[in-house]
């Protein structure tokens, strides 16, 4: 019969299977609160929601301390620079979650001011709908991407930053300009 039918447990899990768990079940947030939405993304840190019993029960103030960026609220195209450099100074593995029409779409402010969706801006991983979403949706958002997180790949992002679950083939040759070389 051999091993590949034995049943993973704590004995004979894979060390894969295990950084994955770990990687899902202490996910920490950076706050990135702009509008109506921050306040519903507080909210989900309350008593009556509790994050902590999903390993985020502390929003990180510090970029290079959290793995999970929560986008809520418009982003102004001032502030995208901003974003894009917090997004840059979290470590990897990192994930983001859109939370709101605002954040994920522009929302109704469809004009020169406000980014039209943040996936302009940074590579999106769960959007969470809603005007504003509440806490439940949030979580909801949280346990759907703590479920990438256990199936995906430990080694997630690609050479161009591109989200979970993009996997891109090799080139079977190089790309013509660079034959020229």
């Amino acid at each position: 019969m051999g091993l590949e039918n034995l049943q993973h447990n704590f004995l004979t899990g894979t060390v894969e299977g295990l950084v994955k768990w770990a990687r899902a079940s202490s996910s920490w947030g950076a706050n990135f609160g702009l509008a109506c939405c921050a306040m519903e993304m507080m909210a989900s840190g309350a008593a009556n929601f509790d994050l902590a019993r999903f390993g985020m029960e502390v929003f990180r103030a510090s970029p290079r301390q959290a793995d999970v960026l929560i986008v809520a609220g418009r982003v102004s195209q001032k502030m995208a620079p901003v974003l894009r450099q917090v997004y840059d100074q979290m470590m990897e593995p990192k994930w983001v979650i859109s939370m709101g029409v605002c954040a994920s779409t522009g929302g109704m402010f469809n004009n020169y001011a406000i980014v039209q969706g943040v996936d302009q801006i940074v590579p999106v991983d769960v959007y969470a709908p809603g005007c504003p979403p509440g806490p439940e949706t949030l979580i909801h958002s949280i346990l759907t991407l703590h479920q990438k997180i256990r199936t995906g790949e430990i080694t997630r992002r690609s050479s161009t930053g591109q989200g979970a679950g993009i996997h891109l083939e090799p080139a079977s040759h190089p790309p013509a300009r660079l034959q020229a070389l």
